[in-house]
């Protein structure tokens, strides 16, 4: 946005109040804080906040400079190659090696991973909304999970077996898991309004082409077993590092907590009055019921490829290279053009709806394509809408969030649940999916596809016709 168009609107109205834009006051109507009387004094700290108002550790939600975000980029740039590739690509090939024939054992590995995940998320988000340091609320998870990411590499790269892969990819996920969440706490905690859509935009772009970027990468080293994992890894740690560095948090040290953290207080903390928070709630179901269709199709990518064109699973790098590649183009579209557009013309509904009509189309293409030329066709579809969704679903999160001021980490960590929970039973599905209707030792890829389709389909319509207090 230009400098002048910033001004115009912070610019104080002649009567004293702040001004906004009429399209971002109509949608954003509910956030806005009544106006007092200048005599009346501050407003009072909200019930339940857990801060007193002068020791609060947020930094309030001024617009975010340029170097912090691309920092933020940059940061998420390495945490998605580091989390994404050994799940698109890296252990299906180790499996391969260590189990041939056996492409069920994918979809537990990545399962099990997905639980551990997924009970690591919220604590860590919770115990980042109360915790005191010198470095801040978030810093010190982004820096324990950085070390539990390369730590895990060594172990995927020489496990022995199958069992032992699972533990590496285990300790993987959590740890890279734990280090991308804690960026993207920080970035509910900071982030205003009017950029909201447009960074999520260009994060969510980031972990689409960061993944092909990886494998490009270790398409070189294909056939060196440390490298193919360790690659993504030394990418994730130095650019996660870079944004720990330079991208400064206030002290919370002083921060006050008028009741502790009780292991009964964590456990309730996991969960929210649906009734209280309807279009948190809403938005939350829609974000499962598309990413539970999403995820029935992500671990299987490698071995559907090798069996739709008929090639060796060493071979699919190549494949999916071009293919990932081809479709950087469309993500690039789909998120900075929606992500801007929904900013802009102040909806993002509308856009949430397209996104899973094009998902839909894209796995339909997809689900009866034979040559590379569908395969593409498919592809191109489906990430556009992936890209969409994710970049106006993103802003349409932190849109809806509740007590976002002081329980950020703690509402981020249940969104986390509409992704993270499809992610561990998607992958148990998809096996079981795969083996109805089978002809021999091909896998039933026609109704996965399809499954997936039809399910972000629903998701985007729940949003549509649930989410009110945002257009």
């Amino acid at each position: 946005m230009p400098d002048a168009e910033e001004a115009r609107l912070t610019a104080p109205a002649p009567d004293g109040t702040a001004q906004t834009t009429h399209s971002t006051r109509r949608v954003y109507a509910e956030t806005e804080a009544p106006r007092l009387p200048e005599a009346a004094g501050p407003l009072p700290a909200p019930s339940g906040d857990p801060f007193e108002p002068s020791r609060r550790p947020t930094a309030g939600v001024g617009t975010v400079g340029r170097g912090t975000i691309v920092l933020l980029v940059v940061a998420t740039f390495g945490g998605a190659m580091a989390l994404i590739v050994p799940m698109a690509f890296t252990l299906a090939l180790r499996l391969d090696a260590l189990a041939p024939g056996r492409q069920e054992l994918l979809g537990y590995t990545i399962g099990i991973g997905a639980v551990f995940s997924l009970l690591a998320s919220p604590l860590t988000g919770i115990l980042s909304d109360h915790t005191r340091s010198r470095w801040g609320r978030r810093r010190p998870f982004t820096v324990g999970g950085l070390v539990l990411g390369i730590a895990a590499t060594p172990i995927l790269a020489f496990a022995p077996d199958p069992f032992t892969l699972t533990g590496g990819w285990v300790l993987c996920t959590v740890g890279w898991g734990t280090a991308v969440g804690s960026i993207g706490n920080y970035q509910a905690d900071r982030l205003p309004l009017h950029q909201r859509g447009k960074v999520s935009a260009l994060t969510v772009l980031t972990m689409q082409v960061s993944p092909v970027a990886g494998i490009l990468l270790i398409g070189l080293v294909s056939k060196d077993t440390l490298w193919v994992f360790a690659i993504p890894s030394l990418v994730g740690a130095v650019c996660v590092a870079c944004f720990i560095i330079f991208v400064k948090e206030p002290d919370t040290r002083g921060a006050v907590f008028p009741e502790r953290l009780s292991l009964l207080r964590l456990i309730r903390s996991f969960g929210f009055n649906p009734r209280k928070e309807q279009d948190f709630a809403w938005t939350w179901l829609g974000r499962f019921v598309f990413f539970f269709g999403l995820s029935l199709t992500t671990s299987f990518s490698t071995f559907f490829y090798a069996q739709r064109l008929g090639i060796e699973v060493s071979m699919v790098a190549s494949v999916l290279a071009v293919i990932s590649a081809a479709s950087v183009l469309s993500a690039t579209v789909g998120s900075l053009g929606a992500g801007w557009l929904s900013d802009h013309w102040a909806r993002r509904r509308p856009f949430i709806m397209a996104a899973t009509v094009l998902f839909a189309l894209g796995a339909s293409v997809t689900a009866f394509a034979n040559d590379l030329a569908s395969l593409l066709a498919g592809t191109l579809l489906s990430s556009l809408g992936i890209a969409v969704f994710s970049a106006v679903g993103q802003a349409l999160v932190l849109d809806v969030l509740p007590h976002r001021d002081t329980q950020a980490g703690r509402f981020m960590a249940i969104t986390s649940f509409s992704q993270k929970i499809p992610g561990a039973l998607a992958p148990f599905a998809a096996t079981l999916l795969l083996s109805l209707a089978t002809a021999g030792d091909a896998k039933n890829y026609t109704l996965l596809y399809l499954s997936s389709g039809i399910l972000a389909l629903a998701g985007g319509l729940i949003t549509l016709l649930a989410v009110r207090s945002v257009r």
